[in-house]
């Protein structure tokens, strides 16, 4: 069943990737129709994960209420629906479908985090988390992939409408195990009534909050890596585009070696804190080095230095899921999960247009890199804050986080 559940959860999250990424792979095709820049397409992404933190914010409840298997078919509706609007040629009615999208975004991780705790052994968590995350860039390999192909054999509204058909299928799919797997669901819960309530859980638990702190930190720095290192090599270092366009494939393909690698050694270690904390000093040496470079250094160090630096600076998410649901409460774990994720999906929005900041003041991106290896050090600081935390928690704080009616997450633990 784990090996079932893990294969759902992931093509579920691989999709949502998928259809979030889809229009930035095919950007000047878009721009032509909508008749704008595609540099204007690009801010798609902002929108998505703009809708990915207001459904993260009531995804526990709304998990707890249907049932994680029909919360993840109403995330492939919304996706199936976005994909849908996305392939009509309009600005308005694009900019509904990437919020459309971002809700749909918004809801797999807390309902997959129920599930796979329910039917994941404990000691095998970190490994299973870092395996369901590599769904996100493997979505993004698919795009790339697959959007332009599509793009030029079919058009690009055709690869849209095909995206549609998957979600639909992907929903029926979904139908045959829904019974079981959402057998627990407490359809009583309110969802809409306290939509602060997963950051509530994050707050008044104070490791809680610091692993969510942790994980805005981190992900500012992946979204950076990701979108800046072909500037990077082509600006700074003296690559061409076709070039960096290579080294930029390793770095995705790396992440997602890291993912599964970081999840491994957290479970060998029985701390991930204590994996986060080597990931956070591998980043921001890695980092460090990475804005030491001029275009002096031999091309395949550059290549190998920024594929070493991708395999933590991209592979932290498992584990960070994983530890969410080791802190959270047994019966809060899809909004503890919800709760974080709203810290994460802000990292994200503030990121580029910091890192943009920064580069119009220093003009340089291994500048860039240095400031994030600081980044890096405040998320070592942070994870510092939540082990004392940990140790130092008191009944009363796990008794205000706990505070809510047994749920599924409970029962399957007693």
């Amino acid at each position: 069943m784990t090996v079932i559940v893990l294969l759902a959860t992931t093509l579920v999250l691989a999709f949502s990737s998928l259809v979030a990424l889809f229009p930035a792979a095919i950007a000047p095709a878009l721009a032509t129709s909508l008749g704008v820049s595609s540099a204007t397409v690009g801010f798609q992404i902002s929108l998505v994960f703009a809708g990915a933190m207001l459904t993260s914010l009531v995804g526990g409840p709304l998990t707890r209420r249907l049932g994680p298997c029909r919360t993840s078919q109403l995330s492939l509706a919304l996706l199936g629906g976005a994909a849908a609007m996305l392939s009509i040629p309009s600005l308005p009615t694009f900019a509904l479908a990437s919020l459309t999208a971002g809700l749909g975004y918004g809801m797999t991780n807390p309902s997959a985090s129920l599930l796979l705790v329910r039917f994941t052994p404990v000691e095998r968590r970190g490994l299973i988390f870092s395996l369901k995350q590599s769904g996100v860039p493997l979505g993004g390999v698919i795009a790339g992939a697959s959007a332009p192909a599509l793009a030029l054999s079919v058009g690009w509204q055709a690869g849209l409408l095909l995206l549609t058909a998957i979600a639909l299928l992907g929903i029926l799919v979904l139908q045959w195990p829904r019974a079981h797997w959402d057998n627990q669901r407490d359809p009583s819960t309110p969802w809409l009534a306290s939509p602060f309530s997963g950051l509530s859980v994050v707050w008044h638990q104070r490791s809680l909050r610091y692993v969510a702190l942790l994980s805005l930190c981190f992900s500012a720095i992946q979204l950076s890596i990701s979108a800046f290192t072909v500037s990077l090599l082509v600006e700074d270092l003296s690559f061409g585009l076709m070039e960096a366009g290579f080294v930029m494939s390793g770095v995705q393909i790396c992440g997602v070696a890291g993912r599964v690698g970081w999840g491994w050694i957290g479970d060998r270690l029985g701390d991930r804190l204590t994996t986060l904390s080597i990931i956070a000093m591998t980043t921001a040496v890695g980092a460090l080095l990475v804005a030491s470079l001029t275009p002096a250094w031999p091309k395949p160090v550059v290549a190998g230095l920024l594929c070493l630096l991708s395999l933590s600076s991209l592979g932290w998410n498992g584990v960070f899921m994983a530890e969410i649901t080791h802190l959270a409460p047994l019966n809060r774990i899809a909004d503890a999960a919800g709760g974080c994720l709203v810290f994460t999906y802000g990292g994200v929005l503030l990121g580029l247009p910091v890192v943009t900041a920064l580069h119009s003041v220093f003009d340089r991106y291994t500048t860039v890199f240095l400031m994030l290896a600081g980044v890096s050090m405040i998320g070592l600081w942070l994870i510092r804050l939540a082990k004392r935390a940990c140790q130092t928690s008191s009944p009363a704080e796990v008794s205000t986080s706990t505070a809510s009616p047994v749920t599924s997450a409970s029962r399957d633990h007693q």
